[in-house]
């Protein structure tokens, strides 16, 4: 069996050195914001040339965090996409405020740039692109859109580790970035973490109360915060993979461009980058026609597949209160209907590449 992610693989390689680790923390007693903590923050934003760093419990709280230090509140908006997992939706309503959707570019599955000024109202209060599956959208419009009009710009960069647009790493435009450390990302946790990047001290200061209740100190509030805390055991584990992450992404690349050097002439669509981008290629994402024949044909081999992501935000049953219906947001729909995840990760060989392209193109239909 070829898995889309091969998670028993990239353990079997790294566990001698995650097991030291995590026997550290456990011999030290010290499950809470301890030194693997700070440590990797520091090392985290380091690696991305990021002013502040700080480490919370997941992608989704990442995300609640930022929007809350940066003052979005109940009754503003933010812009996103409908073509993203549900949690970047969600944490914006946590935060109070209403998500307003523009449709993503038909080539990158990011978006659409072009539309952002029309969904601007006098109670927007931030722009929150997705980096989806590691490709970074178009920040330079986008900035500049997000100035004109004294808006926040959020990154969403859940799918995005190490990606690169035009030579700066994602996460480093806007005022704040969240990462999610879900295990099946290029860099997971063994359970749930996530970070935020904020490009002021201050909005890092509130980022840290807020995760850890609202403390001044052990038992001093001035704020109502949460208890979105990154535990040691997972920075421990974040650390060790943190070393090989540059290595993992490089070999992404090369699959990813073994599979384009395969595919790109037969007539499937496959998800392109912008000129002078590196995608992270958390994910390597095809448009077909006939997607669950090619699904089934493709599990009978041993090959996983996926689905990232069948039903857009606007069309989903938690969200019908704002009131969109089908062809509101035709290119998100329309990508829903015929994208396709094939493997992709650093334990997949040249091998494995060249026979997972030669199965698919037997029974693709572009």
């Amino acid at each position: 069996m070829i898995p889309l992610v091969n998670l028993p693989g990239q353990y079997k390689k790294i566990k001698k050195e995650i097991l030291e680790q995590i026997e550290v923390v456990l011999e030290s007693c010290s499950f809470i914001q301890g030194e693997f903590v700070s440590e990797f923050e520091n090392k985290f934003a380091s690696m991305h040339e990021a002013n502040f760093g700080s480490g919370c419990s997941n992608g989704t709280s990442a995300i609640h965090l930022a929007l809350q230090a940066l003052g979005v509140k109940l009754g503003d908006e933010v812009i996103t996409v409908p073509n993203t997992f549900f949690a970047t939706a969600e944490a914006i309503l946590h935060a109070g405020a209403k998500p307003v959707f523009v449709d993503i570019d038909s080539n990158t599955h990011n978006m659409d740039v072009s539309q952002i000024e029309a969904a601007i109202t006098d109670r927007t209060r931030a722009i929150m692109p997705v980096h989806l599956y590691g490709n970074p959208a178009d920040m330079a419009p986008l900035m500049n859109i997000a100035k004109r009009y004294g808006l926040f710009v959020i990154e969403d960069c859940a799918q995005a580790h190490l990606a690169k647009y035009r030579g700066q790493y994602v996460g480093t435009f806007g005022d704040a970035a969240t990462f999610s450390f879900y295990p099946g990302k290029n860099l997971g946790a063994y359970g749930d973490a996530g970070f935020v990047f904020t490009r002021s001290r201050a909005h890092e200061a509130v980022v840290r109360k807020l995760l850890d209740h609202g403390r001044m100190s052990k038992y001093e509030h001035d704020m109502v915060g949460y208890n979105y805390r990154m535990d040691e055991i997972q920075a421990a584990v974040l650390l060790v993979k943190l070393s090989y992450l540059r290595k993992w992404t490089e070999i992404r690349r090369k699959n990813a461009e073994k599979y384009k050097s395969l595919i790109s002439q037969t007539g499937v669509s496959i998800v392109q980058s912008i000129e002078g981008t590196e995608s992270a290629h958390h994910l390597f994402v095809l448009e077909v026609s006939n997607r669950l024949e090619v699904m089934d044909y493709m599990k009978s081999k041993g090959v996983g597949t996926s689905i990232h992501y069948p039903v857009p935000l606007h069309l989903q049953p938690a969200l019908a209160y704002l009131g969109h219906k089908t062809g509101d947001f035709p290119v998100s729909e329309a990508a829903a209907q015929r994208v396709l995840s094939l493997p992709l990760c650093a334990e997949l060989t040249e091998g494995q590449v060249e026979f997972i392209s030669q199965e698919f193109l037997k029974i693709v239909r572009p």
